[in-house]
């Protein structure tokens, strides 16, 4: 891999991430932008006790462009886009509209390949070990930030998830705090720690869930499930089998098995539905452990969280999406209308 960073006309920093050790990138943005402006705000709910970031500026960000406007395809003559080349690999920049930004954190785009119409899930295992790599070494940078407490690299996919660019891409948010979903999990890594004189509360659901029935695949260094109490019709977890706290820890041999495992799954979810339906919309996302001081949750360390990746889609049956209504969004209690055995049975089904 071969990393090279710029910086785009605004200020804002763009880097290539390259196959091949001799390509060059010396393309200039030749846009007349003004430097970006934004009002991130982080406010804390004292009720809840969690965060909202408040982001006027992004009601004016870019909305369902036409392809050959789309700002993340490459530079072609005078049709001037994101990306200064005429052609990448995969490309990370600031976001023009950050939902987090200056000591709120910051917001970056990961471009998965120049190629309009695909998907993650058509790249080749080598594109894919690349993003993998890509997303490792953002990590790595970005948590040596002073703002920085915790980054989440993950992808949206699909108009039915909100997603407004639809050439394939992911984002990497880097939080100034320890997002709220970690720290139930921390609590409960914690809490579980304590009762049971010290085993790890991961370790023991990889292990209970590949000695059932919810296993979806699993290679000699990842295993891939539908847990238990998936909230989401569709929901697969994947975890290497050695316990890593963070993308910077996994070795050689899962960094290498990863794009075979990653990409069938992203294959299987397009079949769930059968043929002649459109691609299925999902979030893809990576749980990291916070890279800051973690003495609130009782004794435990970033060594006792466990990466994984969840992966899920709204869409509970063909045509039919699954809403966030009174129950979900009201009082945070998910219903699930396709148990989860059913659910992995039929993960199983469309193997490729």
């Amino acid at each position: 891999m071969k990393k090279t960073s710029t910086r785009l006309a605004d200020g804002r920093e763009l880097i290539y991430y390259d196959l091949r050790d001799d390509t060059v990138r010396d393309a200039v943005d030749r846009r007349p932008l003004e430097r970006t402006v934004t009002t991130s705000e982080i406010r804390r709910d004292v009720l809840l006790g969690d965060a909202v970031a408040v982001a006027s500026h992004r009601q004016g960000r870019t909305y369902h462009p036409p392809a050959d406007e789309c700002p993340l395809c490459p530079s072609q003559g005078e049709r001037l886009s994101e990306i200064p080349d005429s052609s990448y690999d995969v490309v990370v920049f600031e976001n023009r509209f950050p939902s987090l930004a200056g000591d709120s954190g910051r917001c970056e785009v990961v471009c998965f390949t120049s190629d309009h119409r695909a998907s993650f899930a058509d790249l080749s295992e080598e594109q894919a070990r690349l993003v993998l790599d890509a997303w490792t070494d953002r990590t790595s940078e970005l948590s040596h930030l002073p703002s920085v407490e915790q980054v989440f690299c993950f992808e949206n996919r699909g108009a039915e998830i909100g997603v407004t660019l639809g050439h394939p891409h992911g984002q990497i948010y880097a939080y100034p705090f320890t997002t709220p979903r970690t720290a139930l999990m921390l609590r409960s890594l914690a809490a579980h720690k304590e009762a049971t004189g010290g085993e790890n509360l991961f370790d023991a659901v990889v292990e209970r869930e590949r000695a059932g029935e919810r296993v979806v695949l699993e290679g000699e260094h990842w295993v891939a499930f539908v847990p238990y109490a998936a909230h989401w019709p569709y929901e697969v977890h994947l975890y290497p089998k050695r316990r890593v706290p963070d993308l910077l820890g996994l070795d050689e041999a899962a960094r290498t098995e990863f794009p075979q495992v990653y990409l069938e799954l992203l294959r299987r979810f397009d079949r769930i539905f059968g043929e002649g339906e459109p691609p299925t919309p999902y979030i893809a996302a990576w749980h990291q452990a916070p890279f800051g001081q973690l003495e609130e949750f009782d004794g435990v360390g970033r060594d006792d969280f466990a990466l994984h990746l969840e992966l899920f889609t709204i869409r509970r049956t063909s045509g039919k999406l699954k809403f966030l209504a009174g129950s979900e969004s009201g009082m945070s209690v998910f219903i699930n209308d396709v148990p989860p055995e059913r659910a992995a049975e039929r993960l199983r089904e469309v193997a490729s």
